[in-house]
This record gives structure tokens, C-alpha cells and sequence, in this order.
């Protein structure tokens, strides 16, 4: 190109805000920085003044990261119309006179973050050089080029645009809904999630190496699982399981991550007490949408945390029913990880799509608490020798679980064993709606009517050196017999007579069923104690003891109840109560009987009084009730939405009389269009959070 001028400068720079946002899908972040997506070229024009002379050539350069290098691939050099050694190319386009236009073009590969454009141009021996400013680069599911393409725009729109979400909790047979604002798009999420990257243990290690690696989104995820936790690297969240949280927040209380991510940064980067597993996923499916990574929040029930790795639960209560803590196996009610979906070129095309995170702080990989990705057709085919943590997760899903009563020092009986207990209805948000969608098949191989699941399972653990007998031959542990569980010559299970409410008593009924023909006494143990999700208990609430005939074949019922006075003291924040009842017969095996319970909350009620429009103000009214019979007083309504409100609204409630219903009303003023998820939560000390969430659909400004 030849041109003409005595001297060239620039008086505006125009990052094309309104037309690369929409080309690029981050029209919704709150951010005046210009922000594009690897891999699709983004334009930008400059206002000119020149005289004449005449220039040689443009030159680009691209650079993030502290120490940029070509070798690292942070830092691109390029031309007009030649793409360059990084892949970076950029071309000139029509303009008016005063005016430069030019299209960008990054790789689908190039390594995410901010960037700075620097652009020279030469003119003889001159060389006129000038920042033009920085952008954001985010992987782009948009791509097919992008190791993170996903093809269905309708995926694309829940599992990368989507602000909101349910996390699912609760039992395996009493499935409940969570609401969640992930809020990507939020003022400060961007520039937190990027100082998420700047604060983790690689950065601090070699920061020219960590930033290099940032094109590669098995790395990111990596990262961010360990950071989203604050075990190793002061990361953001702290977890905690038991005690008092006077400290810092109730797990329970968080209803989105927004106010999470905004307290660790203005707070210098001190980890934000507390969290437990939902609210480590809500954070980092936050985090990694923002990023541009495809990320779902999944739950799995009934989730074994195996310590030792022989995919072997081991559970032991004693006579009375007791849970005795002799190993440091478990099994949760529920635990709820991320799922993240891109290739795996370090595993295999086999292995692409959905990849298991969990930031929740459980064991170390690699001497830091993180975990993943693990691929998901790893964990269903059994290769458990694949990285990352494969082990840890298929332990997770499909390990086996067996059941003793220790009677002495000396003496045990292994009363159950079941390979189908781990791992049941994993669940995850449906696209486009709440409804939940089961994707355990995803995980596993059907446990009842197929030998391929054994398969696997033996597969996995001959990968993982373990003999049949459950025990690691490198890992030195008393020996211990395997005799088969005897098969009981009754049965039995725990009814619920009503759907038990906080606040009320929760009947039982225990029945008992003869199977064969001989007449036989039972001597019954009846034990019910406060747990957490974890299932660990933490005070005993009831024993009974009782003693039952039964004659050929009869079937027997005792009926039983907790009331209210004797539970609320020892009820934990969770509302869970674990029933046990340990059957014994005299030259028998013993049968346990055992029944989850999770309270529910009263109803909370939302109505938005008009039509939702960008701007407009509108009234929203909540009707709750105080479930108990007791006076509460210092309540506090808290209210957030993404798109909705831009910081939590909290509003106090002094007082309310027992069983009293209560009205508040508070004002919202839309700031985003499109379908938004308001959630609502009454916070009282004197009973678990109750709440509540509602969908609206908010029109543009008219």
C-alpha cells in the first residue's frame, strides 16, 4: 500500500462497541471494555488526521500476560492481509476520508484474557507507533475451530448466556429445587473471574508459563477448581461443615455468587466464609460461563466420597443403630460438582463433552485441592487411569457400599452389601427450563438387567490394582474377613405418615414382614438423630426400644412419633433427621431399616404486581409464614436477581407472632431484558432459611 501524509494521528479510537457485541454474544456483559471471543474476527475504525507523505506498511501487535513472548503465544505480531506466525491476521476495509477501518481476526486457539493492541506504522526509516487499547478475549463456544465449540445454539444459550439456574438438592426419593443467580454478566465478574486466574498458585509460581497455558481449557477449568476453594491458594470461598457459622455466612443463606465473588475482591482477596458443595458449583459455573466455557451444575445423589480408593464404602453403627465413624468413607445425601464441555486432545476425541469439575475441597490432586476435569465417557467406560482424579469421581457414582454392625471389639456382622445404592438419579438443570433432567446414564451403565456395569466395575478396579478382597496391596490396613452377608428372614421399611413440616411432629410407621414360615421374635432399636447432608450426625433425638412377635408370614406395624418439642433443639440447619431401626433376631441376621427425612419449609409466596420492563419500576410482594409456635424476632427478607437488582435488597422484619403470616412489599427496576429468575429468602436465627424464586419475563424499553 502506498498513502500519502506528513504526519498521521489518530484522535479517536472506535471499538465498533454495538456491532462486535452482538456478533461476539457479550452484549450482556456489564462492561464498557471492548470484549470478543477467540477465534472471530472483530472490527475497529480510527479517526484520522494526516498530510501529505507517504507510509510502507501497518503493523499490529497483540500482547497479554506480564511477560508477553511469541514463543508463549501472548504476544502476536501481524500485518495487514498476512496472517502471522500466531495466527492473528488483520485486513483494511472501506472507509470514508478521515477514517481507518480494519477487521481483526484472532485464532481459535489464542490464549484468553486482557489483551493490549498496539498498532506501528512505518514510513521510510520512521516508525510511528500507538496504543489503541485494550480488549477481552473469551473461548468461544460459537467456533467450531474452538475446543470448547458447542454446536446447538440452544445449549449454547443455557449452558454459556443463561444468568440463573436450579441447583438440586435434597434426598434421592425427595428431590428439591434450588434457585441460583450466577450472574456472569454482573459489573466486576469479568475483571474478578480474570483476577481469579492472576491469584492462583501457577500465576504465582511462573506467570509467563500460567498465562501461556490459558489457551487451553482443560488447564482454565483446572484452575479455577482449585481457586474457587481457599484450602491452598487463599482462594475464594472457605468451606465448613460443622459447628457454628457466627464467623461468616450459613452455607444455607447464599443464593447466588455475585455477592460471593464481589466480597472476596473487595475484600483484598480474603476467602468468604462459608460454603458447602452447591455453593462451590454455583461459583465456579459462574466463573467459567463468564470465561466462555459451556458449564452446568450437576448433582448427585446418594455421592460416596471414598477415601482409600478401593471403591468400597464401609459403613458401621453399632448395636443401637449408631453410625460409628471407623473410616473416613461416606455417603452423602446429595454433592453437587460442575460438568464442563470441551475436547480433550490430551485423552482423545473418544473423550470430548462433558468434563466433571468439583471445587469442593474433599481430597488433593497433584498436592492442592482440585479436582478434574474428569471426562464422563472415562468415568462410564471404567478408565479410571485417565487424568484428571477419574478415580475420585467413579468412586462417586458407582462405588459399593457395605454395611456392618459391630457388636464388640472383636466382633462384626456384615449385614448388607449393595452395588446399586451410589450414584442414583444425577441430576442436572433441563435447557430452557427448570424441569430436571436425569443424566446418570451419562455416568454409568444400568445397574439392574445388565452385566456391563459389573464389567466396568472390574475393570476399574483392576486398573486401580485393588483385589477383590476391597483392599490396595500398597496400602498396609488390618485384615479384615469378607463373609457374605446372610440374607435376613424379614423385611421391613419406615413409613412417613404425612409430609413432615418444620415447626410440626413427624409420624411414623415402622412395618415388619415375616418372610418365612417360622414364628420368631424381634428385638427393635429405634434410633433418630439430626444430620447434616453429609449424613454425619450430629445429636441423637430419640431411642426406642421395642419388641415384636411375628408369626408365619404376618406382617406388623408400630407407629411412632418425633415431636416437635423434642426435635428443634438438636435440628441442624439442613432439617434432615436420619430414622435407623436395627432388627435382631435371636440365630438370625440382623435386618437396619433406615429413613431420610428433610422438613419442609412453609410456602413462600411472590407476585410481581405489573408488567416487567428495562426500566420501569415495579412493586413485588412476598407473603410468608412463621412456621413455629414460638415468637421470632430479627428476621430479614433478602431479595437478588440478575438483570433485576444490582446488588442484594435486604429488608429487616422485626417481629412475627407464632404462626402469623407476613406481606413486604419492595421495588425493582429492570436493567436487562429476557427471561430473569428473582429469588427471595427469609433469614431467621430461630429456623432454616425458607425460599423462594420466580421467572419473569422482561421486556425491552419501549
Amino acid at each position: 500500500m502506498s498513502c500519502l501524509f506528513l504526519a498521521l494521528k489518530i484522535t479517536k479510537v472506535n471499538w465498533q462497541s454495538k456491532l462486535n457485541k452482538a456478533a461476539h454474544h457479550t452484549s450482556d456483559y456489564s462492561s464498557t471494555e471492548p470484549i470478543f471471543r477467540r477465534g472471530q474476527s472483530f472490527n475497529i475504525s480510527l479517526n484520522i488526521k494526516t498530510t501529505v507523505q507517504s507510509w510502507d506498511s501497518f503493523t499490529f501487535i497483540a500482547s497479554t500476560g506480564p511477560s508477553p513472548a511469541e514463543s508463549q503465544q501472548t504476544k502476536a505480531i501481524f500485518t495487514l492481509s498476512e496472517e502471522g506466525a500466531s495466527g492473528w491476521s488483520a485486513a483494511q476495509e472501506p472507509s470514508e476520508p478521515g477514517c481507518l477501518n480494519f477487521t481483526i481476526l484472532s485464532p481459535a486457539s489464542a490464549v484468553i484474557g486482557r489483551y493490549k493492541l498496539k498498532l506501528q506504522v512505518l514510513s521510510g526509516n520512521k516508525v510511528f507507533s500507538k496504543v489503541l487499547g485494550q480488549f477481552v478475549l473469551l473461548f468461544n463456544p460459537w467456533c467450531p475451530d474452538d475446543d470448547v465449540y458447542m454446536a446447538k445454539e440452544r445449549e449454547r444459550q443455557e449452558y454459556v448466556l443463561n444468568d440463573s439456574g436450579i441447583i438440586f438438592q435434597g434426598l434421592e426419593k425427595d428431590i428439591q429445587q434450588e434457585a441460583w443467580n450466577y450472574g456472569q454478566f454482573e459489573e466486576d465478574i469479568l475483571d474478578i473471574s480474570l483476577a481469579i486466574l492472576d491469584r492462583s498458585l501457577n500465576h504465582r509460581e511462573d506467570p509467563a508459563v500460567d498465562v501461556s497455558n490459558r489457551n487451553n481449557p482443560v488447564y482454565v477449568s483446572r484452575v479455577i477448581s482449585a481457586m474457587v476453594n481457599s484450602n491452598d491458594e487463599k482462594g475464594v470461598v472457605e468451606g465448613k461443615w460443622s459447628g457454628k457459622y457466627r464467623s461468616g455466612t450459613n452455607p444455607l443463606q447464599w443464593s447466588g455468587s455475585v455477592t460471593i465473588l464481589r466480597k472476596w475482591h473487595r475484600g483484598r482477596y480474603r476467602p468468604v466464609r462459608y460454603g458447602q458443595c452447591w455453593v462451590f458449583a454455583g461459583v465456579t459455573c459462574t466463573v467459567l460461563r463468564c470465561l466462555g466455557i459451556p458449564t452446568r451444575v450437576v448433582t448427585n445423589f446418594n455421592s460416596a466420597h471414598d477415601t482409600n480408593i478401593n471403591l468400597t464404602i464401609d459403613k458401621y453403627i453399632d448395636i443401637s443403630g449408631k453410625t460409628l465413624h471407623l473410616t473416613e468413607d461416606s455417603v452423602w445425601n446429595f454433592h453437587v460438582w460442575n460438568e464442563s464441555w470441551f475436547t480433550r486432545r490430551d485423552l482423545g476425541s473418544f473423550y470430548d463433552g462433558w468434563q466433571v469439575l468439583d471445587a469442593t475441597p474433599q481430597e488433593k490432586s497433584k498436592g492442592i485441592y482440585q479436582c478434574g476435569p474428569a471426562s464422563i465417557r472415562a468415568i462410564k467406560e471404567g478408565d479410571v487411569n485417565l487424568d484428571y482424579d477419574s478415580p475420585f469421581v467413579f468412586a462417586a457414582v458407582n462405588a459399593d457400599c457395605v454395611t456392618w454392625i459391630r457388636h464388640s471389639k472383636k466382633r462384626k456382622e456384615r449385614i448388607h452389601s449393595n452395588t446399586r445404592k451410589i450414584g442414583k438419579c444425577i441430576s442436572t438443570k433441563a435447557v430452557g427450563t427448570n424441569s430436571r433432567v436425569d443424566v446418570t446414564a451419562n455416568y454409568k451403565y444400568p445397574e439392574a438387567g445388565s452385566s456391563k456395569e459389573r464389567q466396568v466395575y472390574k475393570k476399574a478396579l483392576k486398573l486401580l490394582g485393588v483385589r477383590r478382597t476391597g483392599k490396595k496391596p500398597k496400602i498396609r490396613k488390618p485384615k479384615r474377613r469378607f463373609s457374605r452377608a446372610q440374607t435376613p428372614s424379614i423385611s421391613g421399611k419406615l413409613i412417613l405418615d404425612a409430609s413432615p413440616v418444620i415447626g410440626q411432629d413427624i409420624l411414623l410407621t415402622l412395618s415388619l414382614r415375616n418372610l418365612i414360615s417360622d414364628f420368631k421374635t424381634i428385638k427393635v432399636k429405634l434410633k433418630a438423630s439430626a444430620i447434616l447432608y453429609t449424613r454425619r450426625s450430629k445429636a441423637e433425638i430419640l431411642e426406642l426400644y421395642r419388641s415384636i412377635k411375628l408369626g408365619s408370614e404376618e406382617v406388623k406395624e408400630f407407629s411412632f412419633g418425633i415431636p416437635y418439642s423434642q426435635y428443634k433443639n438438636s435440628l441442624m440447619d439442613d432439617r434432615k433427621i436420619l430414622v435407623t431401626a436395627v432388627c435382631q433376631i435371636k440365630k438370625g441376621a440382623s435386618l437396619l431399616v433406615e429413613k431420610d427425612i428433610v422438613l419442609q419449609d412453609p410456602f413462600l409466596t411472590i407476585k410481581v404486581l405489573g408488567p416487567t420492563v428495562v426500566h420501569q419500576a415495579v412493586n413485588v410482594e412476598v407473603t410468608f409464614t412463621n412456621p413455629l409456635s414460638d415468637e421470632v424476632t430479627d428476621c430479614v427478607l433478602r431479595a437478588e436477581g440478575s438483570g433485576l437488582l444490582k446488588e442484594q435488597l435486604r429488608i429487616s422484619v422485626a417481629r412475627m407472632a407464632p404462626m402469623e403470616s407476613s406481606t413486604v412489599q419492595f421495588e425493582i427496576i429492570p436493567y436487562r431484558s429476557g427471561t430473569r429468575q428473582l429469588q427471595v429468602d427469609l433469614v431467621c436465627i430461630h429456623f432454616s432459611d425458607i425460599k423462594g424464586f420466580v421467572t419473569l419475563d422482561v421486556a425491552p424499553a419501549q
